[in-house]
């Protein structure tokens, strides 16, 4: 009797060892369970984190080809217009070069945004499927290949522009030039028309200084514009002309040079006019 006591005391432990671990395996497998779905929903998360900052970041990019697209070209369409019709009924000549000029910029404007929107919705073989206002589409239609961004090498239309516009522009290139990885070839492109565009909407007659400077390290960007001066008293009151816009455009130049780690500094200056300064590193990994 005392032998079967024993065995019946061995296995009611046994048992109970064994509904204590199935307990424990069953608690242990829910917490990993929990934690998986956890762990899947925080990756979820994140990745649903990811995508908005993905998001964000190219309508930023998209927001700023734009402004620079639209603002350079309306303004020197706004500029030539007004110029037209100061002397459309006393010198026609001058009247329809200053229409042909606001056409030409038109034309710009809607030839760089058709090339904007090919590369949102390029076609599969990578081109430009708009043919164009006033041109039905057609299977035969022959497609515009995208063109590059601009660059340097555009430097000289884009300061022609500007001074048929009525801002005379002195372009100064120091150092060895070189060929710039694209993005700080567009980079310094828009810093250039950027400071140039504004003063030409916003500047009181002057003319403007454009320098590049191809150094050992890094690729140095000015541009100076003459105009009122502070010290004088005949700066105009308020924010400056330059603060008279969204800033959109001097935010976006910021932007793009601190993806390089280079800065930009623009600012008033005491003799009059503004200043727009920027250093891109080249030999940045």
């Amino acid at each position: 009797m005392g032998e079967y006591d024993m065995l019946t005391a061995a296995l009611a432990v046994a048992c109970t060892a064994v509904v204590a671990l199935t307990v424990a395996l069953v608690r242990t497998r829910r917490r990993w369970q929990a934690a998986v779905g956890e762990r899947g929903w925080l990756l979820e998360r994140e990745r649903e984190s990811a995508a908005e900052a993905a998001i964000a970041a190219e309508r930023d990019r998209i927001a700023r080809e734009l402004h620079d697209i639209v603002s350079h070209n309306v303004s020197i369409m706004v500029v030539q217009a007004s110029a037209a019709r100061e002397v459309l009924g006393t010198m026609p000549d001058e009247a329809a070069t200053a229409l042909r000029a606001v056409e030409d910029a038109g034309r710009g404007a809607m030839t760089d945004l058709r090339h904007l929107l090919g590369l949102l919705a390029p076609a599969q073989d990578g081109t430009d499927t708009d043919p164009g206002p006033g041109t039905e589409p057609s299977a035969e239609a022959a497609r515009t290949p995208l063109a590059p961004q601009p660059g340097l090498d555009r430097l000289s239309s884009l300061v022609d522009r500007i001074s048929f516009a009525g801002l005379p522009v002195e372009v100064r290139v120091s150092g060895e030039p070189r060929t710039l990885p694209q993005g700080i070839d567009v980079t310094a492109y828009r810093i250039i028309q950027e400071a140039l565009t504004n003063a030409l909407r916003h500047g009181d007659g002057g003319r403007a200084e454009v320098t590049v400077r191809y150094a050992d390290h890094a690729l140095r960007v000015e541009v100076l514009n003459t105009g009122p001066s502070v010290l004088t008293g005949t700066a105009p009151a308020g924010p400056g002309p330059h603060g008279r816009g969204t800033g959109r455009g001097l935010l976006g130049l910021r932007e793009r040079v601190a993806v390089y780690g280079g800065d930009l500094d623009a600012r008033r200056r005491l003799g009059g006019g503004f200043r727009v300064r920027a250093r891109i590193p080249l030999d940045r990994p």
